[in-house]
């Protein structure tokens, strides 16, 4: 039943996406605010109700109160496909910081770009930086909020691959406060995995944090700890309430050990 339940989901999620992608070309003519209003207020809520409707995998804000109404940056935590499809359900027009080579994906990388997604060259160095610090300013500048996963790359629950210091750049070249996102979303679903597993599936979003008055260790050390002790306790909680999850938690292990 688990396999059925996630091909159907599979295949309604992401054919969902797949005309979403074909509708976005002749809506990408149009003022970039159609094209955001289609991918947040039509396409992906049709999209996540498949995923909740055949994997039984629902959605829970927490934290509401920590989402800014001014100009932010939130920095989350990556551990499935997840995040980067369910961010805008909960703070509608945001962008997104991704590697560079994902724009150029036919369709799927086209439509990021229309959608004002902020690619970023990883092996640019300082002028890479620089050009994500520009790019990013553009978008809260116009009242778009950003998402920077720090870690860089997806990582499996209870591990961490070390946070990147481009986001204390940002925030201090911006003087932007750094909301922390939390999730259990890897428990889910899985990195690298096909199958979708029932649950719910928590963003919890943790009070602010700024770099001003801070030394770059001092805010580095702060938002890992801060994100990584929630998620910790999101992870203990729904392996508690769903114990068939229990085998994707990787505890006080280093990610790269379990590829």
């Amino acid at each position: 039943m688990l396999i059925i339940r996630s091909l159907l989901a599979n295949i309604f999620f992401y054919g969902t996406i797949i005309i979403g992608c074909t509708i976005q070309l002749p809506i990408a003519l149009l003022p970039q605010k159609v094209t955001i209003n289609f991918w947040d207020k039509v396409c992906m809520p049709i999209a996540l109700f498949w995923i909740h409707l055949f994997a039984g995998i629902k959605f829970e804000l927490r934290g509401k109160e920590n989402i800014l109404k001014s100009e932010a940056i939130y920095a989350c935590k990556h551990e499935s496909a997840l995040e980067t499809y369910a961010f805008t359900q909960f703070v509608p027009t945001i962008t997104y910081v991704l590697k560079k080579e994902l724009i150029y994906l036919p369709f799927f990388g086209w439509t990021q770009y229309f959608y004002g997604m902020i690619p970023v060259n990883r092996r640019g160095g300082a002028g890479s930086m620089k050009h994500m610090v520009k790019e990013v300013k553009k978008r809260t500048d116009k009242g778009r909020p950003v998402v920077i996963f720090p870690e860089g790359t997806r990582c499996s629950p209870g591990t961490t691959k070390g946070y990147k210091s481009g986001i204390v750049f940002l925030a201090e070249s911006l003087d932007l406060p750094v909301v922390p996102v939390a999730v259990n979303t890897g428990l889910f679903w899985a990195k690298n995995s096909f199958l979708r597993y029932p649950g719910t599936a928590v963003f919890e979003f943790l009070p602010p944090i700024y770099v001003k008055n801070k030394t770059k260790e001092e805010f580095m050390t702060e938002l890992q700890n801060v994100i990584e002790d929630k998620c910790r306790e999101l992870n203990q909680e729904a392996v508690q309430k769903y114990p068939y999850i229990s085998k994707f938690l990787v505890e006080n292990k280093n990610d790269a050990a379990h590829k």
